[in-house]
Protein backbone atom coordinates (compact mmCIF):
# COMPACT_ATOMS: atom_id res chain seq x y z
CA UNK A 1 0.00 0.00 0.00
CA UNK A 2 1.65 3.37 -0.88
CA UNK A 3 1.89 5.94 2.02
CA UNK A 4 -0.51 8.85 2.25
CA UNK A 5 1.19 12.26 1.36
CA UNK A 6 -1.84 13.72 3.64
CA UNK A 7 -1.96 14.17 7.57
CA UNK A 8 -5.07 14.24 9.04
CA UNK A 9 -5.22 16.03 12.78
CA UNK A 10 -6.40 14.15 15.54
CA UNK A 11 -10.03 15.17 15.51
CA UNK A 12 -11.00 14.36 12.25
CA UNK A 13 -10.08 10.84 12.81
CA UNK A 14 -12.41 7.95 13.29
CA UNK A 15 -12.76 6.34 16.54
CA UNK A 16 -11.61 3.25 15.11
CA UNK A 17 -8.24 4.81 14.57
CA UNK A 18 -7.59 6.69 17.23
CA UNK A 19 -8.13 3.27 18.97
CA UNK A 20 -5.71 1.03 17.13
CA UNK A 21 -2.70 3.64 16.92
CA UNK A 22 -2.57 3.16 21.10
CA UNK A 23 -2.64 5.81 23.76
CA UNK A 24 0.98 6.63 23.47
CA UNK A 25 3.95 5.25 21.78
CA UNK A 26 7.77 5.57 23.14
CA UNK A 27 9.10 8.89 22.46
CA UNK A 28 12.00 9.25 19.84
CA UNK A 29 14.63 11.55 20.15
CA UNK A 30 13.32 15.17 21.32
CA UNK A 31 10.25 14.36 20.95
CA UNK A 32 7.81 13.17 24.59
CA UNK A 33 4.09 12.07 24.71
CA UNK A 34 4.08 10.93 20.72
CA UNK A 35 1.40 8.39 20.05
CA UNK A 36 2.14 5.81 17.66
CA UNK A 37 1.74 6.94 13.73
CA UNK A 38 2.04 10.94 15.13
CA UNK A 39 4.67 12.95 14.19
CA UNK A 40 5.69 15.81 16.51
CA UNK A 41 3.56 18.74 14.45
CA UNK A 42 0.35 16.23 16.14
CA UNK A 43 -0.67 15.04 13.44
CA UNK A 44 -1.28 11.57 12.27
CA UNK A 45 0.19 9.23 9.54
CA UNK A 46 -2.76 7.06 8.13
CA UNK A 47 -0.77 4.38 6.26
CA UNK A 48 0.81 3.69 9.77
CA UNK A 49 -2.39 3.53 11.39
CA UNK A 50 -4.23 1.16 8.37
CA UNK A 51 -0.80 -1.23 8.99
CA UNK A 52 -2.40 -1.58 12.85
CA UNK A 53 -5.34 -2.09 11.61
CA UNK A 54 -4.56 -4.98 9.22
CA UNK A 55 -2.15 -6.31 12.36
CA UNK A 56 -5.00 -6.48 14.90
CA UNK A 57 -7.14 -8.26 12.08
CA UNK A 58 -9.41 -5.50 11.16
CA UNK A 59 -11.60 -5.97 14.22
CA UNK A 60 -12.23 -2.18 15.28
CA UNK A 61 -12.61 -1.02 11.53
CA UNK A 62 -15.84 -3.15 11.27
CA UNK A 63 -17.87 -3.39 14.85
CA UNK A 64 -21.41 -2.59 14.26
CA UNK A 65 -22.90 -0.43 16.71
CA UNK A 66 -25.22 -2.43 18.82
CA UNK A 67 -28.33 -1.08 17.46
CA UNK A 68 -26.87 -2.10 14.21
CA UNK A 69 -26.39 -5.55 15.80
CA UNK A 70 -29.96 -5.69 17.27
CA UNK A 71 -31.51 -4.87 13.78
CA UNK A 72 -29.49 -7.98 12.26
CA UNK A 73 -30.46 -10.26 14.79
CA UNK A 74 -34.14 -9.80 15.05
CA UNK A 75 -33.86 -9.93 10.86
CA UNK A 76 -32.03 -13.29 11.33
CA UNK A 77 -35.26 -14.17 13.64
CA UNK A 78 -37.60 -13.22 10.98
CA UNK A 79 -35.78 -15.11 8.39
CA UNK A 80 -35.46 -18.40 10.65
CA UNK A 81 -37.56 -18.08 13.42
CA UNK A 82 -34.43 -19.14 16.06
CA UNK A 83 -31.29 -17.79 16.70
CA UNK A 84 -27.86 -19.38 17.97
CA UNK A 85 -25.10 -17.26 20.31
CA UNK A 86 -22.30 -18.86 18.78
CA UNK A 87 -23.49 -18.03 15.29
CA UNK A 88 -24.62 -14.81 15.31
CA UNK A 89 -21.18 -14.14 16.80
CA UNK A 90 -19.43 -15.85 14.52
CA UNK A 91 -21.58 -13.64 12.15
CA UNK A 92 -21.20 -10.53 13.51
CA UNK A 93 -17.60 -10.62 14.84
CA UNK A 94 -18.23 -10.41 18.12
CA UNK A 95 -18.07 -11.78 21.80
CA UNK A 96 -20.03 -14.60 22.74
CA UNK A 97 -20.84 -12.38 26.02
CA UNK A 98 -21.74 -9.55 23.83
CA UNK A 99 -24.27 -11.33 22.09
CA UNK A 100 -26.16 -12.39 25.43
CA UNK A 101 -26.27 -8.81 26.25
CA UNK A 102 -27.84 -7.81 23.08
CA UNK A 103 -30.44 -11.02 23.71
CA UNK A 104 -31.51 -9.84 27.56
CA UNK A 105 -31.62 -6.44 26.01
CA UNK A 106 -33.91 -7.47 23.25
CA UNK A 107 -35.70 -9.68 25.48
CA UNK A 108 -36.66 -6.67 27.84
CA UNK A 109 -37.80 -5.11 24.98
CA UNK A 110 -40.45 -7.81 24.32
CA UNK A 111 -38.55 -8.71 20.82
CA UNK A 112 -37.92 -12.38 21.45
CA UNK A 113 -37.82 -14.98 23.68
CA UNK A 114 -34.35 -16.05 25.26
CA UNK A 115 -33.95 -19.99 25.32
CA UNK A 116 -31.11 -21.94 26.31
CA UNK A 117 -28.10 -20.73 23.90
CA UNK A 118 -30.04 -18.46 21.76
CA UNK A 119 -33.18 -17.06 21.42
CA UNK A 120 -36.91 -17.43 19.19
CA UNK A 121 -38.60 -15.29 17.55
CA UNK A 122 -41.89 -13.84 19.21
CA UNK A 123 -43.79 -14.15 15.94
CA UNK A 124 -44.20 -15.40 13.14
CA UNK A 125 -44.10 -11.86 11.54
CA UNK A 126 -43.74 -8.45 13.83
CA UNK A 127 -43.09 -5.34 13.10
CA UNK A 128 -38.87 -4.02 13.54
CA UNK A 129 -38.80 -0.85 15.45
CA UNK A 130 -37.76 1.71 12.88
CA UNK A 131 -34.59 2.47 15.33
CA UNK A 132 -33.39 -1.17 14.14
CA UNK A 133 -34.10 -1.26 10.14
CA UNK A 134 -31.28 0.77 9.42
CA UNK A 135 -28.91 -1.34 8.15
CA UNK A 136 -31.09 -3.81 6.50
CA UNK A 137 -30.88 -4.07 2.88
CA UNK A 138 -29.94 -0.92 2.72
CA UNK A 139 -27.88 -0.76 -0.52
CA UNK A 140 -30.96 -2.34 -2.36
CA UNK A 141 -33.35 0.69 -0.38
CA UNK A 142 -31.16 3.55 -1.58
CA UNK A 143 -30.99 2.50 -5.49
CA UNK A 144 -34.96 1.48 -5.51
CA UNK A 145 -35.28 4.80 -3.82
CA UNK A 146 -33.22 6.14 -6.81
CA UNK A 147 -35.51 4.25 -9.33
CA UNK A 148 -38.58 5.09 -8.16
CA UNK A 149 -37.91 9.09 -7.57
CA UNK A 150 -36.44 8.76 -11.58
CA UNK A 151 -40.06 8.19 -11.82
CA UNK A 152 -41.57 11.63 -11.00
CA UNK A 153 -41.32 14.01 -14.18
CA UNK A 154 -40.85 17.87 -13.83
CA UNK A 155 -44.65 18.38 -14.24
CA UNK A 156 -45.24 16.62 -10.51
CA UNK A 157 -45.74 19.61 -7.93
CA UNK A 158 -47.07 17.76 -5.13
CA UNK A 159 -45.99 14.40 -3.64
CA UNK A 160 -46.81 11.99 -0.31
CA UNK A 161 -44.58 9.97 1.46
CA UNK A 162 -45.67 7.58 3.90
CA UNK A 163 -42.94 5.96 6.83
CA UNK A 164 -40.45 3.57 6.13
CA UNK A 165 -36.86 3.11 5.70
CA UNK A 166 -37.23 2.64 1.95
CA UNK A 167 -39.79 6.10 1.73
CA UNK A 168 -36.73 7.77 3.78
CA UNK A 169 -34.42 7.01 1.11
CA UNK A 170 -36.74 8.21 -1.60
CA UNK A 171 -37.01 11.28 0.33
CA UNK A 172 -33.64 12.34 0.02
CA UNK A 173 -33.47 11.17 -3.51
CA UNK A 174 -35.75 14.06 -3.91
CA UNK A 175 -34.56 16.75 -1.49
CA UNK A 176 -32.35 18.70 -3.89
CA UNK A 177 -35.38 18.90 -6.56
CA UNK A 178 -36.95 22.50 -6.34
CA UNK A 179 -40.43 23.41 -6.38
CA UNK A 180 -41.77 20.17 -5.24
CA UNK A 181 -44.90 20.40 -2.60
CA UNK A 182 -44.20 17.05 -0.44
CA UNK A 183 -46.72 15.81 1.97
CA UNK A 184 -45.93 13.65 4.72
CA UNK A 185 -46.99 11.79 8.11
CA UNK A 186 -43.42 10.52 8.68
CA UNK A 187 -41.60 12.44 11.96
CA UNK A 188 -38.09 11.13 10.56
CA UNK A 189 -38.65 12.25 6.96
CA UNK A 190 -40.09 15.83 8.32
CA UNK A 191 -36.92 15.97 10.38
CA UNK A 192 -34.67 15.48 7.03
CA UNK A 193 -36.84 18.08 4.73
CA UNK A 194 -37.40 20.66 7.00
CA UNK A 195 -34.55 22.28 6.22
CA UNK A 196 -34.61 22.10 2.72
CA UNK A 197 -35.64 25.57 1.63
CA UNK A 198 -36.01 24.46 -2.06
CA UNK A 199 -38.72 22.42 -0.56
CA UNK A 200 -42.40 23.35 0.83
CA UNK A 201 -42.86 20.76 3.65
CA UNK A 202 -46.70 19.73 5.12
CA UNK A 203 -46.48 17.40 8.20
CA UNK A 204 -50.22 15.52 8.23
CA UNK A 205 -50.38 16.06 12.25
CA UNK A 206 -51.36 12.79 14.69
CA UNK A 207 -50.86 10.55 16.92
CA UNK A 208 -46.90 9.37 17.02
CA UNK A 209 -46.23 5.32 16.43
CA UNK A 210 -42.32 4.64 18.16
CA UNK A 211 -42.37 1.80 16.13
CA UNK A 212 -42.67 3.63 12.73
CA UNK A 213 -42.31 7.54 14.02
CA UNK A 214 -45.58 7.79 11.56
CA UNK A 215 -48.42 10.11 12.89
CA UNK A 216 -51.80 7.87 12.28
CA UNK A 217 -55.51 8.29 13.33
CA UNK A 218 -58.23 10.61 13.11
CA UNK A 219 -56.09 14.02 12.95
CA UNK A 220 -53.70 12.68 10.53
CA UNK A 221 -56.13 10.76 8.25
CA UNK A 222 -58.60 14.89 8.48
CA UNK A 223 -55.67 16.67 7.07
CA UNK A 224 -54.63 14.12 4.20
CA UNK A 225 -58.29 13.55 3.19
CA UNK A 226 -58.58 17.56 2.46
CA UNK A 227 -55.46 17.59 0.06
CA UNK A 228 -54.73 16.36 -3.55
CA UNK A 229 -51.60 14.99 -4.30
CA UNK A 230 -50.29 14.16 -7.90
CA UNK A 231 -47.88 11.17 -6.78
CA UNK A 232 -47.58 9.19 -3.57
CA UNK A 233 -44.38 6.72 -2.46
CA UNK A 234 -46.24 3.97 -0.26
CA UNK A 235 -44.06 2.07 2.60
CA UNK A 236 -45.38 -1.43 3.04
CA UNK A 237 -44.41 -4.50 5.20
CA UNK A 238 -45.75 -6.99 2.80
CA UNK A 239 -47.61 -7.22 -0.85
CA UNK A 240 -48.87 -9.55 -2.53
CA UNK A 241 -52.05 -10.46 -4.82
CA UNK A 242 -53.40 -12.18 -2.71
CA UNK A 243 -53.08 -10.50 0.48
CA UNK A 244 -52.80 -7.14 -0.97
CA UNK A 245 -50.57 -3.78 0.60
CA UNK A 246 -50.62 -5.08 4.43
CA UNK A 247 -48.40 -3.51 7.35
CA UNK A 248 -48.44 -4.69 10.64
CA UNK A 249 -50.90 -1.83 12.45
CA UNK A 250 -53.98 -1.55 11.34
CA UNK A 251 -54.70 2.29 12.53
CA UNK A 252 -51.24 3.23 10.08
CA UNK A 253 -53.10 0.77 7.44
CA UNK A 254 -56.07 3.75 7.63
CA UNK A 255 -53.97 6.75 7.66
CA UNK A 256 -52.25 5.01 4.58
CA UNK A 257 -55.39 4.16 2.71
CA UNK A 258 -56.63 7.61 3.02
CA UNK A 259 -53.31 8.97 2.00
CA UNK A 260 -53.16 6.68 -1.13
CA UNK A 261 -57.05 7.73 -2.87
CA UNK A 262 -56.23 11.53 -2.61
CA UNK A 263 -53.27 10.62 -5.27
CA UNK A 264 -53.47 10.34 -8.83
CA UNK A 265 -50.81 7.97 -9.24
CA UNK A 266 -49.34 5.53 -6.52
CA UNK A 267 -45.89 3.82 -6.22
CA UNK A 268 -45.14 1.13 -3.99
CA UNK A 269 -41.73 0.85 -2.90
CA UNK A 270 -40.51 -1.99 -0.86
CA UNK A 271 -37.58 -4.72 -1.13
CA UNK A 272 -37.48 -8.11 -2.18
CA UNK A 273 -38.27 -9.52 1.58
CA UNK A 274 -41.54 -7.97 1.37
CA UNK A 275 -42.67 -9.70 -1.60
CA UNK A 276 -45.02 -12.38 -1.83
CA UNK A 277 -45.49 -11.67 2.23
CA UNK A 278 -48.70 -10.34 4.11
CA UNK A 279 -49.00 -8.43 7.57
CA UNK A 280 -51.62 -8.26 9.79
CA UNK A 281 -53.42 -5.02 8.41
CA UNK A 282 -54.47 -4.63 4.68
CA UNK A 283 -53.94 -0.95 3.43
CA UNK A 284 -55.47 -2.19 -0.30
CA UNK A 285 -55.79 -3.75 -2.81
CA UNK A 286 -52.57 -4.51 -5.25
CA UNK A 287 -54.63 -2.99 -8.40
CA UNK A 288 -55.52 0.25 -6.53
CA UNK A 289 -51.51 1.32 -7.12
CA UNK A 290 -50.83 2.58 -10.79
CA UNK A 291 -46.79 1.21 -9.99
CA UNK A 292 -44.42 -1.05 -7.65
CA UNK A 293 -40.98 -0.30 -7.43
CA UNK A 294 -38.45 -3.36 -6.17
CA UNK A 295 -34.94 -5.18 -6.46
CA UNK A 296 -33.95 -8.02 -8.49
CA UNK A 297 -34.17 -10.39 -5.02
CA UNK A 298 -38.17 -10.12 -5.24
CA UNK A 299 -39.83 -13.58 -6.10
CA UNK A 300 -40.07 -13.66 -9.95
CA UNK A 301 -44.06 -15.50 -10.01
CA UNK A 302 -45.11 -13.12 -7.42
CA UNK A 303 -44.07 -9.96 -9.30
CA UNK A 304 -45.55 -11.70 -12.86
CA UNK A 305 -48.86 -11.92 -11.11
CA UNK A 306 -48.45 -8.10 -9.65
CA UNK A 307 -47.94 -7.14 -12.92
CA UNK A 308 -50.94 -8.99 -14.18
CA UNK A 309 -53.03 -6.95 -11.73
CA UNK A 310 -52.39 -4.19 -13.93
CA UNK A 311 -49.32 -2.74 -12.10
CA UNK A 312 -46.02 -1.44 -13.70
CA UNK A 313 -43.73 -3.09 -12.14
CA UNK A 314 -40.11 -1.57 -12.01
CA UNK A 315 -36.70 -3.24 -10.67
CA UNK A 316 -33.71 -1.55 -9.81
Amino acid sequence: MARSSNPIKYKHLTCALLHVCGPTATPASGQSGVRAGESAEGTVRTDLCVARISQLGCSYAVRMRQEDRFGLILDRLAQRGTVGVPELAAELRVSQASIRRDLHELENQQLLTRTHGGAVASGVLYELPMRYRGGRQQEAKRLIAQRAAALISDGVQSVGLSGGTTTTEVARALATRSGLKIVTNALNIASELAVRANITLVVSGGNARSESYELVGPIAERTLSGLNLDVVFLGVDGISVSGGLTTHHEIEAQTNKVMLTRAQRVIVVADGSKVGRRAFARIAEVAEITDFVTDSSADADELERIEKSGVAVHQA
